[in-house]
């Protein structure tokens, strides 16, 4: 473990942000209590939220940074599923958050180890025609880290067998912001399940709706 606890002032801005993302996934009623956890990009390793800790009472200080060898501070408990966090963001570079919810209909669906098809457009949100569910495996496991990198495979978001969702971005705001949204299409799922089943977009389609998402979604002025 590494042994230096204090960190610079300037990821002062970086650990408030992460907080505010974990009480916006409460407030918007995608995660409750203690579960869940949320990651950034730090230098050359992750901040992540630690484990036991309500969103509500965590301060700056108490986010946990794991260096790129997997090594924290002594005496600080990162959250049980770093593992995957960890993986996520070394696999795949240019992403730089990951949120992880139990949100409602997202985990019903993960239950029934399904993916999430092409029954409305913005599946292409999370970059390709389906949402997929990586197989189950225990939490906080190299193996379920595993499976989760393969799920996300050419896409940002994946459900996780009887468990819920990972949703990734550029940044905290995008990863929220799709978190939210694959929230909503797992809703629409499992209420269209209940009247016949979805109607399902076709491969050409969601190859149209894909080209035209390339940028959709929050994005920062850039200069």
């Amino acid at each position: 473990m590494i042994a230096n606890p204090d960190y610079p002032a300037d990821q002062t801005a970086l650990r408030e942000a992460v907080i505010h993302t974990g009480m916006e996934t409460n407030r918007r009623r995608l995660n409750q209590g203690t579960s869940g956890n949320i990651s950034v990009r730090c230098g050359e390793g992750m901040l992540i939220t630690p484990s036991g800790i309500a969103y509500e009472a965590l301060q700056p200080d108490d986010l946990v940074y794991i260096d790129a060898d997997g090594q924290w501070v002594p005496g600080r408990k990162p959250s049980s599923e770093w593992h995957f966090h960890r993986a996520i963001l070394q696999a795949r570079p240019e992403l730089g958050a990951v949120v992880h919810v139990h949100s409602v209909h997202a985990s019903v669906v993960a239950i029934q180890g399904r993916d999430i098809p092409a029954l409305h457009y913005m599946i292409a949100a999370a970059g390709g025609n389906s949402i997929r569910c990586a197989p189950y495996a225990t939490f906080g496991t190299e193996t379920l880290s595993r499976l989760a990198v393969a799920a996300l495979r050419d896409r940002t978001a994946c459900l996780l067998a009887n468990h819920g969702m990972i949703a990734t971005g550029t940044d905290l705001e995008r990863a929220l912001w799709l978190t939210e949204e694959v929230e909503l299409l797992a809703r629409q799922y499992v209420l269209s399940l209940q009247i016949g089943g979805p109607q399902l977009l076709d491969d050409a389609e969601m190859d149209r709706v894909l080209e035209k998402f390339r940028h959709y979604g929050p994005q920062r002025d850039r200069d």
